[in-house]
């Protein structure tokens, strides 16, 4: 039997809130299945089990809020054949009134899907879903019965609903514990103001609204009059970022290094080897950087870990965060696992989805998992160099720039070639500037051999 708990989701995350399961008990599930979903304050998270199993109980309501560490549900992990789950067969009915022959309709496909463990029939009973589609839908407000299932048995999958219109053109961004409270109090989700990514109403929005609009006084008339100097109280994940930054800059004793480098032997290859690549194939000059990154971080690990108990802690594998800007505002830093053996090709496909889960708001647990080492790239914002803070417990931050045409010499005349300047915030109690000084060497010499990347 395992305990499946209230995961740590990052440095600054002390508590965590159910949104909803998405399995019950009796469900068979195995290692890495999502679960569950998870609101901290700068997302909303996808969680994986950790187990192989049976569902046993389910400890913690939807809408609760939870310290990290909390149980949350129980996992029977006996080594027994799935069919051991009681599936819910169907009764036998008492036989009705003679029906006729005809009514055999039910094909064996569809029978199997409806006892296989979460997956239910929605409508007619001929769409079947998986828990993960069916909070899809909900989020992206989509009526699974009016949806085509393209899987086997008429199944309903991911994809389906990522491609299907919404209910309504006008529908409004929120997440589903928003949606439940505003349900069950009576409140009209149009009228709230969402402070979430991308206006999505949260259920502190509703909670705010049920509690009602501050007491008008006599001065109310000037309300009517617009201000300057109204202040916006900050949303959750600006807060959050907010108090985590405070506190590195506070903590930490941070040096910084700068170098630029010169990118024209490395954008020469990257322009052969995409010649014959298809165009959604081909590699950017920011596939190149972060994997340069990745095996400067194995070749300096002074700065590829994190420091805890005033002690350094190195990791053996390079989980390269990546700093992802989110629409609504704020960031978050999903982590490219073991970057410094990924292909170039992996890298880049692994990259776009990494991105595009992290702004859709579908990220799971183990891409949020600490970062040994963090890079931000502003270049795409037309930045030339960007000097980040540490985001702890790691010890080191990459900034990268924008490419662009610098003036340089080459054998004692001057010519023009791509450069990028790619500086380095580190924290001095696990290093010192010779070290720093080590590690951007190291990329710049990689990146003079982008065949060996």
């Amino acid at each position: 039997m395992a305990d499946f708990t209230m995961p740590s989701l990052g440095a600054d995350m002390d508590e965590g809130t159910l949104v909803e399961w998405l399995v019950g008990p009796g469900d068979a599930v195995t290692k890495g299945d999502v679960v569950a979903v998870v609101e901290t304050a700068k997302s909303t998270i996808e969680v994986e089990c950790f187990d192989s199993g049976t569902v046993g109980a389910l400890l913690v309501d939807p809408g609760t809020t939870v310290p990290v560490g909390t149980r949350m549900a129980v996992i029977n992990t006996e080594t027994e054949p799935p069919a051991a789950v009681p599936a819910p067969a169907p009764a036998p009915a008492p036989a009705p009134a003679p029906a006729p022959a005809p009514a055999k309709q039910p094909t064996a496909a569809a029978s199997e899907l409806q006892a296989s463990p979460g997956r239910t029939t929605t409508g007619g009973g001929d769409a079947v879903s998986t828990p993960l589609v069916r909070h899809l839908a909900q989020r992206k407000g989509i009526d699974l019965s009016s949806v085509h299932g393209s899987g086997k048995g008429g199944r309903i999958t991911r994809s389906d609903v990522e491609h299907a219109p919404a209910d309504g053109p006008h529908r409004v961004k929120a997440s589903p514990l928003a949606r439940r409270l505003a349900q069950s109090s009576g409140i009209d989700l149009s009228a709230l103001r969402g402070t979430g990514q991308g206006g999505t109403i949260r259920a502190d929005d509703v909670r705010a609204a049920t509690a009602g609009p501050p007491a008008r006084t006599v001065e109310s008339h000037a309300q009517a009059r617009p201000s300057s100097a109204t202040a916006e109280p900050a949303y959750p994940a600006r807060a959050a970022i907010a108090a985590l930054m405070s506190r590195a800059n506070r903590e930490i004793p941070h040096y910084y290094l700068s170098t630029k480098i010169d990118l024209a032997v490395a954008m020469a290859w990257m322009r052969d080897r995409n010649a014959d690549r298809p165009v959604a194939e081909r590699l950017v000059p920011a596939a190149l950087l972060l994997k340069s990154v990745a095996l400067a971080a194995r070749q300096v690990p002074e700065l590829n870990g994190y420091w805890k108990d005033e002690a350094f802690l190195p990791s053996h594998t390079v989980r390269l965060g990546v700093a992802v800007s989110l629409r609504g505002g704020g960031l978050v830093a999903p982590a490219l696992t073991d970057a410094d053996t990924m292909p170039l090709p992996e890298l880049m496909a692994t990259l776009k989805g990494l991105v595009s889960r992290a702004r859709g708001g579908r990220l799971r647990a183990s891409e949020t998992a600490d970062p040994t080492l963090t890079v931000t790239n502003l270049g795409d914002q037309g930045v030339e160099a960007v000097f980040g803070v540490i985001y702890p417990p790691q010890v080191a931050l990459v900034g990268l720039g924008r490419v662009i045409e610098q003036p340089v010499a080459v054998n004692g005349m001057l010519t023009v070639h791509p450069t990028v300047t790619a500086t380095l915030s580190a924290d001095h109690r696990a290093s010192d500037g010779a070290t720093g000084a080590r590690f951007l060497t190291s990329i710049d010499r990689l990146l003079q051999r982008p065949e060996e990347l």
